[in-house]
């Protein structure tokens, strides 16, 4: 791939990393959620090139 490519993206994951963050922090504040453990799932797509990715996890909120 190209040089534009690898900063394009390197640009847009780190956008996703930082405001999925934030948002995630907000809402476990916001839900006063000390020590429980939350199901997540992340996904992005291309509508474009017909492509979906999904990742799934856990999150345990702090104390």
């Amino acid at each position: 791939m190209t040089e534009d490519f690898n900063m394009s993206m390197r640009k847009f994951l780190k956008q996703v990393g930082v405001t999925s963050q934030q948002a995630i922090e907000e809402a476990l504040r916001n839900a006063q959620a000390g020590g429980k453990t939350y199901q997540v799932k992340a996904q992005i797509t291309i509508e474009e090139l017909g492509m979906t990715h999904e990742v799934t996890g856990q999150i345990k909120a702090g104390e």
